[in-house]
């Protein structure tokens, strides 16, 4: 079986950030800054690590300061040019033409139909979807480690983190099949189990690597979980009729999505930096 090259990823980012209000009210809550660089910025270096050449972000009303982030900043870029400041630290967030599009979910029915409004640019082409909420800090990234994993065996692949077993019901849960080392069959998956029903504590998170094949199975797929369209509910009916596998990520996951996750993302993020680290330990330790 040919293997597609991988060349694309979805970022969903038309959510409205209620967990986070007031911040962001008037800020995407995927600008949320991880010390001087913000969320969606992360989950794009890292779809670029991984080889990804075009970033679809689905967006929704008062998102168009993502779209201006990954843009050129002429009247800034000349300012910092006049004064002899490097540009570099603005490489990552000028992204080509061609190389980014922007479509919008006009409403939110859920991560399954934000993944669906791309379907018209994603094509017939395998890609990836990446959930900003989730930082995740590991060498290589995550996104690389799952497509290493997929030009081995192809299909379907999603990241997989083992979680208390009290916590699974807030996650989307693997049936495991067979294991070998970071790979996992997957033979099935329930969103959302009922605490003490679920059939293991691998959780699915926030990165996916899907065959085109999911589009026409969102075109039909009905409400589930909290009266959304879930993409776990539209892999689940995939399986079977193609390879599935979880990836257990090698590295750490930080849930920006929850208040007490971004807080420890920042002081995690700023502790392993060399020009600021030394500064925060000594503070934390005070």
């Amino acid at each position: 079986m040919r293997i597609k090259p991988l060349r694309k990823a979805v970022f969903p980012v038309g959510g409205l950030g209620t967990r986070f209000l007031p911040a962001t009210k008037a800020m995407p809550k995927e600008m949320l800054p991880i010390v001087d660089r913000p969320l969606i910025q992360y989950a794009v270096e890292e779809a670029m690590e991984a080889g990804i050449e075009q970033m679809i972000f689905v967006t929704g009303r008062g998102k168009s300061a993502i779209e201006d982030h990954f843009d050129i900043a002429f009247e800034l870029e000349t300012m910092m040019s006049q004064r002899g400041k490097s540009l570099d630290i603005l490489d990552a967030t000028r992204l080509k033409p061609g190389a980014v599009a922007y479509v919008r979910q006009q409403e939110p029915l859920g991560l399954g139909h934000a993944v669906w409004c791309a379907r018209d640019i994603v094509g017939d082409e395998p890609f990836a979807v990446l959930l900003a909420d989730d930082l995740m800090v590991g060498e290589p990234g995550c996104l690389k480690q799952m497509v290493d994993a997929y030009n081995k065996i192809g299909g379907n692949l999603i990241c997989a983190e083992e979680v208390p077993d009290d916590q699974t019901h807030r996650y989307g849960i693997i049936t495991p099949g067979m294991r070998a080392g970071a790979l996992t069959e997957v033979t099935g998956l329930v969103e959302k189990p009922a605490p003490g029903t679920a059939p293991s504590n691998l959780s699915v998170i926030g990165r996916y690597v899907l065959q085109p094949e999911v589009m026409r199975v969102l075109e039909t797929q009905e409400a589930g979980a909290g009266g959304e369209i879930q993409l776990t509910d539209a892999m689940a009916r995939m399986i079977g009729g193609q390879p599935f596998h979880g990836v257990t990520f090698a590295g750490t996951r930080y849930d920006c999505g929850d208040k007490a996750g971004f807080i420890q993302a920042n002081i995690a993020v700023a502790m392993a930096r060399d020009d600021i680290g030394p500064q925060i330990e000594a503070w934390l330790r005070r």
